[in-house]
């Protein structure tokens, strides 16, 4: 009977102990070996280190490039909280009724989610193009020349047209994220609100609304650290020379690999990871918040 009871402990951790080892081998490991080079002044990976203490984070803060990088990220942070969360609310909501071809639109309207951002990017640097690109095309065709311009080689334009490009793909998954909650809303919840008489305001606000807030907060969340992480659409689209639209994450990269200050890259990758994780507790606590009062 002893010996069931074991069995029964220790098999759960005979299931977890290969996914536990790749997390602990291609996550924990290096976030610690950030942390360590950040502390150090290396111009190579595995030789030639030199403790420095806080020096690189003394750095980080003095630098004008970072200081842009995070603003920069700052502006991906607030469009992409604040266009695909109610866009992507209304288009769910539309796509919520009942009409012929709506499985259809849903599927076209889902397809930038397939795409890997490689391939996103390639195709929006093909429609920013200045001279050949469609966006300038169309612009030119209407007679608004005036309009038309180097998206992507004036720092002017340089990061919101990056930021259209993360928003286009990000909205379809916001949609798909509240259909699936719309879906589950039980229908006799609104029925009692319209004959209460509430309008379709009041029916919104006060009945779908609340029901709504856990896949809000997914969003949100998902949309703040989606925005963080934006490298690979600023690496295709500019291949990380574009400083004006640099990101923390492209900053990142360039200064370690680029210009081989692994150290500095490293204390850049720890600032973001910080700022990360700060959200994913956010997230992860209320998460749990919410757990205990059911």
């Amino acid at each position: 009977m002893t010996l069931r009871i074991h069995k029964d402990k220790l098999l759960p951790w005979a299931f977890l102990a290969l996914p536990l080892t790749m997390y602990l081998i291609w996550v924990i490991i290096p976030v610690l070996q950030s942390l360590l080079f950040s502390l150090t002044y290396r111009d190579t990976i595995m030789y030639g280190q030199k403790f420095i203490g806080l020096a690189n984070f003394v750095r980080l803060f003095q630098d004008p490039q970072f200081h842009l990088a995070l603003w920069n990220n700052f502006i991906w942070l607030v469009f992409f909280v604040g266009i695909p969360i109610p866009l992507g609310l209304g288009i769910a909501m539309l796509f919520n009724q009942e009409y012929a071809g709506a499985r259809l639109y849903k599927t076209l309207f889902y397809v930038p989610m397939t795409l890997s951002f490689a391939v996103i990017g390639t195709i929006w640097a093909w429609i920013y193009h200045p001279d050949f690109g469609a966006l300038n095309t169309i612009l030119r065709a209407a007679h608004l020349d005036s309009w038309a311009k180097q998206w992507l080689g004036d720092k002017r334009y340089m990061t919101m047209a990056l930021v259209f490009v993360g928003v286009w793909r990000q909205v379809p998954y916001v949609m798909i994220l509240y259909l699936a909650v719309l879906k589950n809303v039980p229908e006799e919840l609104v029925e009692a609100a319209t004959v209460d008489g509430a309008n379709w305001g009041q029916r919104f606000r006060h009945v779908i609304i609340p029901m709504l807030a856990p896949a809000t907060v997914v969003a949100v969340t998902i949309s703040i650290i989606d925005s963080l992480r934006s490298f690979d659409i600023v690496y295709v689209m500019t291949n990380t020379k574009a400083r004006a639209a640099e990101v923390l994450a492209s900053y990142m990269y360039s200064s370690a690999f680029h210009y081989q200050d692994y150290g500095y890259g490293s204390a850049i990758a720890v600032i973001q990871f910080l700022i990360t994780f700060g959200f994913i507790v956010v997230y992860v606590s209320n998460t749990l918040k919410n757990e205990l009062q059911r």
